[in-house]
């Protein structure tokens, strides 16, 4: 399978995963870092990590 540059681009940029929820949050990368942004959810903390490409 191809990846297209566009497809990439939207599939993974700026996208965070909640560490306890599992959820997906876009975000930008500057308030990840400062912990301005939190999950979704009633367990959502300030733990975010980027999306995975597999």
């Amino acid at each position: 399978m191809v990846r297209f540059p566009e497809a990439d681009k939207r599939l993974f940029k700026n996208i965070f995963v909640c560490r306890r929820t599992k959820r997906k949050i876009r975000a930008d990368p500057l308030k990840v870092n400062q912990k301005k942004v939190r999950g979704r959810g009633k367990n959502a903390t300030r733990n975010l990590r980027p999306l995975r490409k597999k």
